[in-house]
């Protein structure tokens, strides 16, 4: 195999690459139309288009969709309240509300080991639901 690539054959990207949309909508298991749909409804989103339309999202960019995709599918937020959480605080009031839920997990006692893997297996199963239902 040749240098820099690794042996299943995939090259992978820098975490600091610019990716395609097809690329983002496949990372984070949401659809393109819903992707472009998010582009409308949050002005913090701005990946750089070039001829044609093609979009190239930044790494700040990703970070910002994954939030969005956690707080519409795993927390139940509505399009208008993560408009309105990143309206208020920006994207530092969206992570002080994802240190909260990380503090939360961290109060489970140490022996809920298992009961940590299990909530995690489950908002997983959730959060790929919902993107599921969404595509439909």
């Amino acid at each position: 195999m040749s240098e820099g690539v690794p042996e299943s054959g995939v090259r992978r990207k820098s975490p600091n690459a610019f990716r395609t949309i097809s690329e983002v909508a496949e990372d984070l298991h949401i659809p393109q139309h819903v992707l472009r749909f998010w582009e409308t409804k949050f002005p913090q989103l701005k990946p750089l288009k070039r001829g044609g339309g093609r979009r190239y999202y930044r790494p700040e960019d990703i970070t910002l969709l994954r939030r969005i995709g956690d707080l519409l599918y795993t927390q139940g937020y509505t399009i208008k309240g993560v408009q309105r959480l990143l309206r208020d605080g920006g994207l530092e009031g969206v992570e002080a509300a994802s240190e909260a839920d990380d503090a939360a997990m961290s109060e489970l006692p140490s022996e809920g080991g298992e009961l940590r893997a299990c909530l995690e297996e489950l908002e997983a199963i959730a959060a790929a639901l919902k993107a599921l239902s969404a595509r439909g």
